[in-house]
């Protein structure tokens, strides 16, 4: 679990692709150990393993070229966005060749009159909301990092306002991609809906990287709405707070947002972001809709919470006050990490019906305050989606052989309720061991026929997902 070093991974690539490819790109070749060390990390604790080299492409036609390379000499490829990924998507375990799409970061076509967007797959979201300020249409896919838009249609990722808008999964129309042998496909056109043939799209977006390099996303748009409100209201207890949640969803509330913290979590975020809440379990909401609309939600989700003893509103209604709140919520990680000084960390980030959400995070918080360790817990709970942050020291074995049983507590409580064993942050290294508990190994087996069949000299991302 510690980290590792460039020393980790043997060398996979042969001089003579390094060469080829530096032909291709000259200067945006790069196999300084810096550069590598940096492209064999994420966001997580797994240890770090660097890649042979690093391509820094600039077009669909440039990733083709490098793949065509790369699979005539049976090199690993492995896809690299920004980094901010949690379970180790990025680490170049068999060595090879990353491909940083970074510099991919064209938006090639907005449609207002149809509500969507075809972008590179480098552009970040926080660029792509920027670049809609004045055509009255966002993107509202958030997972807190401003992660490449490729990235988070390769982990599937979603955030805090999949509760209303749903995940990459729903927002994703199409993607080009380039396969395993240097092949470009494109999965889709952009109509809303299709019966043509195998749903292409939704099997690329998830795949990590797994099955190819996707280059270009077409993405589903919405507009601005009229009136957004957010509030901070805390609870006297977990059990309060997220029958809160259960009963706002059950009642059809078309809340945008709905998060809830710990009471450790609120702590840690008031000793990072120097805000001042009450230190309790705590859900952070935000409505959207017409004036009218949205005055209507707040008094329904005040009257639920009300029941559950919330009364407490804090109302952030100007878009200073809207950002500074979700601004706190979003550093939430970083939050937990400063409560140890030199402490790693890892998020496990479970999803159950919502029906026994309120169940799982009570039996887990028990496990959390039997242990030393200090733990966290906050969630997209409005579909049922939750993380527990484990802090600890790295160099010491009891703490890391903790973290690692308290986690498989939490994977193991969601499975027994029906959920699964990541709702967002994808497989990469740190999921792979509970795929079979969740599926059932004739449905593993197919996910790996899959593999073999659009990578058979398994050189997208190998060691990942499912491990073939």
């Amino acid at each position: 679990m510690p980290e590792g070093t460039a020393a980790m991974t043997p060398r996979t690539a042969p001089d003579a692709l390094i060469a080829e490819l530096k032909d291709l790109l000259g200067e945006r070749l790069s196999t300084a150990a810096a550069v590598r060390e940096q492209h064999g990390r994420d966001e997580s604790f797994h240890p770090v393993a660097p890649p042979d080299a690093v391509a820094f492409a600039q077009s669909t036609e440039e990733v083709a070229a490098i793949v065509k390379a790369c699979a005539r000499v049976g090199v690993p490829v492995v896809a690299f966005g920004t980094g901010t990924s949690l379970e180790g998507h990025v680490a170049a375990i068999h060595g090879g060749i990353c491909i940083d799409v970074s510099g991919m970061n064209r938006i090639v076509a907005v449609r207002p009159e149809d509500m969507d967007v075809t972008v590179q797959a480098g552009v970040t979201r926080k660029q792509l909301n920027e670049h809609l300020r004045d055509t009255g249409l966002f993107f509202p896919i958030d997972p807190g990092a401003d992660a490449s838009l490729g990235g988070m249609a390769a982990t599937r990722a979603s955030g805090t306002n999949a509760v209303r808008y749903g995940t990459m999964r729903e927002n994703v129309l199409a993607l080009t991609v380039v396969l395993a042998d240097g092949r470009i496909i494109r999965t889709a056109r952009r109509a809303r809906k299709s019966a043509a043939g195998y749903d292409l799209t939704r099997l690329f977006v998830g795949s990590e990287g797994t099955l190819g390099v996707i280059t270009e996303v077409t993405l589903k748009l919405y507009g601005i709405p009229e009136a957004i409100l957010s509030a901070v209201c805390p609870f006297p207890g977990v059990a309060e707070a997220v029958n809160t949640v259960i009963q706002t969803i059950q009642t059809g509330v078309p809340i945008a947002r709905i998060e809830f913290l710990d009471d450790n979590q609120i702590r840690a975020v008031n000793n990072f972001s120097k805000t001042s809440y009450a230190e309790v379990p705590t859900l952070f909401f935000e409505f959207h809709g017409s004036d009218a609309g949205v005055a209507e939600q707040v008094e329904m989700v005040q009257a639920i919470a009300a029941e559950h003893g919330g009364t407490d509103f804090q109302w952030a209604r100007s878009t200073e006050d809207r950002e500074r709140l979700w601004h706190a919520r979003h550093n939430a990680y970083y939050a937990g990490l400063s409560m140890k000084p030199g402490g790693k960390g890892f998020s496990s980030d479970v999803c159950v019906p919502i029906s026994r959400l309120a169940e799982c995070i009570v039996e887990t918080k028990k496990d959390l305050e039997a242990s030393d360790l200090f733990t966290a817990v906050v969630g997209h709970v409005g579909d049922g989606n939750f993380h527990v942050l484990f802090v600890f020291d790295p160099d010491n074995p009891a703490e890391i052989a903790e973290a690692k049983r308290l986690n498989a507590r939490v994977v193991d409580r969601a499975l027994a309720m029906d959920g699964t064993c990541t709702g967002e942050h994808g497989v990469g290294l740190g999921k792979m061991q509970y795929l079979e508990a969740e599926h059932g190994r004739d449905a593993l087996d197919v996910m790996a026929a899959v593999k073999r069949a659009l990578d058979p000299a398994n050189i997208m991302n190998p060691g990942k997902v499912v491990g073939v």
